[in-house]
């Protein structure tokens, strides 16, 4: 199969990044798969053919950005590269009144300024090729939830600097789009149970006392999320959506929760909002 022209998708090892990357390999893209390990890139290789490269590549480091940059520069010759897709990304969580402010701050590094820092590298070809950048975003970005402060506030940052992306380039023809799923199948689960446990472990006892109920709701709410949560290609439909439609939207909505709390969202007052995911969250 000929390549359609190259995509950079970050954060490919596991969850949407991976299935991302093995989508669109299957529909013949050129795939970039940016992977902080080589034993996760040896992986998707495996899962593909030559037309998938891994690449190593931490949104944290400018270094690995560049050399990622030059060697998808190189590898593409005059092929175009049609798109990147943001999706490298962390999750931090806690009472925000205990929250170490390196904590706050590494969640911006990798989930907002990270993304910068690769739209920045890739912006001459993709204004070459009047390209798409696809930002990962999530429905937290909308509408935020106790002890998800930094991972939503991370969201909301990318919300607002896409849509800015939309109008700064518009002149080149580069269209820019934010997908904001709800709860997708993934190891991230994991993660979030296992987060909420160092959370516990680093609170001091007065913490504890006063956020227990809050905690504990949340551990309920992350085992519901995980058990509707939906398939990594429903929100791989909206990625390729955002790199073959003539013209995209600004954002996108994979899944039933995600739709249902948008509408939430501009339906309601705040304090109405407020209280029914009080009420969800049984506090």
């Amino acid at each position: 199969m000929t390549a359609r022209g190259g995509v950079l998708v970050t954060g490919a090892s596991t969850g949407i990044g991976r299935a991302c990357a093995l989508e669109l390999h299957r529909l013949g893209y050129r795939v970039f798969a940016g992977v902080r390990k080589a034993a996760d890139g040896e992986r998707l290789v495996a899962a593909a053919s030559e037309r998938l490269t891994p690449v190593i590549l931490d949104v944290t480091k400018l270094d690995t950005i560049t050399a990622a940059a030059a060697q998808i520069d190189a590898a593409l010759g005059a092929t175009p590269l049609v798109g990147i897709v943001n999706n490298a990304g962390v999750g931090v969580g806690g009472p925000l009144e205990y929250l170490p402010l390196g904590d706050l701050k590494w969640q911006f590094e990798v989930n907002v300024f990270g993304q910068v820092a690769v739209t920045q590298a890739f912006l001459p070809r993709l204004r070459a090729s009047r390209g798409r950048i696809i930002n990962i975003g999530s429905i937290g970005g909308r509408v935020s939830q106790a002890f998800m402060g930094p991972y939503c506030a991370s969201k909301f940052a990318m919300s607002a600097l896409t849509f800015s992306l939309r109008e700064e380039l518009r002149p080149w023809g580069v269209q820019a789009t934010i997908i904001e799923p709800g709860a997708i199948e993934s190891d991230i689960w994991d993660k979030a149970d296992a987060s909420m446990f160092e959370i516990e472990k680093t609170l001091s006892a007065e913490a504890l006392s006063r956020y227990r109920k809050g905690i504990d709701a949340m551990k309920r709410v992350f085992l519901r999320q995980r058990r509707h949560a939906i398939p990594a290609l429903r929100v791989v439909e909206k990625v390729v959506i955002a790199l073959e439609a003539p013209t995209i939207k600004a954002r996108y909505l994979p899944g039933r929760e995600a739709k249902m709390l948008a509408f939430l969202r501009w339906l309601l007052p705040d304090a109405r909002l407020e209280a029914m995911i009080r009420k969800a969250l049984g506090l």
